[in-house]
């Protein structure tokens, strides 16, 4: 499993959560927010957590394409 924590870039304010969803989706390993423990592969997971931007989160990976996957969700928030 690998993690990495990083505060929420405006980024975010610019590009629908659907695309934060969508970029999640073209990897199998699990990832995850800490910031209630939601899903990110769930659209409903990123809506219920609320505006993200500016706040402490965790992403978590675990899966064949770990690393990879965590760099592209970092990326996406940063």
């Amino acid at each position: 499993m690998s993690k990495k924590e990083l505060v929420v870039g405006t980024s975010l304010v610019e590009r629908p959560i659907a695309m934060l969803v969508q970029t999640a989706g073209r990897y199998a390993s699990e990832l995850h927010l800490q910031m209630d423990n939601k899903n990110i592969k769930s659209i409903m997971g990123v809506i219920s957590i609320g505006n993200l931007v500016g706040h402490d989160v965790v992403i978590s990976a675990d899966g064949p394409d770990e690393e990879e996957a965590l760099e592209a969700i970092v990326e996406f928030l940063s």
